[in-house]
């Protein structure tokens, strides 16, 4: 699931355009929970060109700032914090003041990032890393994550963009983070178009989700149940559906005019999910036409299909 905070007159989120049209230094500072991907989101941040600092304390901002190019101009690099409970003197309530102030800079395009997940999968990444809760040193690790939600829970409203991670692999997150903080000047809002399986759960990611699980279904089919929608076979299959064409035809003519609304109105990155049974033939047929679809019309998409290899390995319905 994705958050976007609320454009408020006195606290501008800046559009993709506004980080890379030179006179605005892009700046992201990256917390939230402990375990939610800070460090993966830094690491990506850094890949994209910006400096990536992490745990620096607030008072040392305008230092990091001044070393590495002030506020504006092409001399400026990108710049991408990280803070969390462990940093050192970290205060929320002082940090989101910090941030409104940030904000209001002309030279700055600053925004906040809060990253999240559910309990159950915070406990399992410390589990697996064998790692102390920075606020449970000596307790439970849910002691500590509970206790971090209740100080810096709130965060996730006051954010520009709020990612729960949950569900998301490293590099669907490099996906979601390159839309959004991307340093390369598209046309307009990038696009990303997924695939999955309704018994796996909706992606949390996702702006815009399309059931096809009214279509006619090859995983009945003996010789197309092995393969999956991206088999030309499997896709002119389902395309015999009487209904398939005229549903796509009204799927564009659904996002097809949100498109430039979208551009207007600055957002950066939009999902667009499209779920069938399993995840393997039907959706992934349609999110494959869809894809070619937006590039045809000019637009910048990135196509993944989370559940086709876990609908391979369980034979589920597809």
């Amino acid at each position: 699931m994705i958050r976007r905070a609320p454009l408020m007159p006195d606290n501008p989120s800046p559009s993709a355009s506004d980080t890379t049209d030179g006179t605005r230094r892009p700046f992201v500072v990256v917390t939230g929970l402990s375990g939610a991907g800070r460090g993966t989101a830094l690491n990506v941040l850094d890949d994209l060109g910006y400096v990536a600092v992490d745990n620096v304390p607030l008072p040392l901002l305008d230092d990091l700032m001044r070393s590495t190019g002030g506020e504006a101009g092409a001399s400026a690099q990108p710049l991408a914090l990280g803070i969390d409970t462990r940093t050192f003197g970290f205060d929320a309530r002082e940090l989101a003041a910090r941030i409104h102030e940030l904000r209001n800079r002309p030279g700055l395009a600053a925004r906040l990032l809060f990253l999240e997940a559910d309990t159950e999968t915070l406990q399992r990444r410390y589990t697996e890393t064998r790692r102390p809760h920075p606020l449970a040193p000596d307790r439970p690790v849910a002691d500590g994550i509970s206790e971090e939600r209740r100080q810096i829970g709130w965060m996730g409203d006051v954010a520009d963009l709020t990612i729960d991670t949950t569900s998301l692999s490293p590099h669907r997150l490099k996906q979601i983070l390159t839309g959004h903080f991307g340093l390369g000047r598209t046309a307009g809002t990038r696009i990303s178009v997924m695939s999955f399986s309704f018994r796996r759960g909706l992606p949390r990611e996702a702006d815009l989700v399309f059931d096809v699980r009214f279509l006619k279904n090859p995983h009945y089919n003996a010789a197309l149940k092995p393969l999956t929608g991206r088999d030309p076979a499997v896709a002119a299959f389902i395309a015999t559906d009487p209904d398939y064409r005229p549903f796509v035809d009204r799927l564009q003519a659904l996002i097809g005019p949100l498109l430039p609304r979208f551009d207007a109105e600055g957002k950066s990155y939009l999902t667009i999910a499209v779920g069938c049974t399993g995840g393997k033939h039907r959706s992934v047929a349609l999110a494959e036409e869809l894809a070619d679809w937006l590039r045809s019309v000019g637009r910048s998409v990135t196509l993944s299909h989370r559940d086709v290899a876990a609908a391979g390995e369980a034979d589920g319905a597809g």
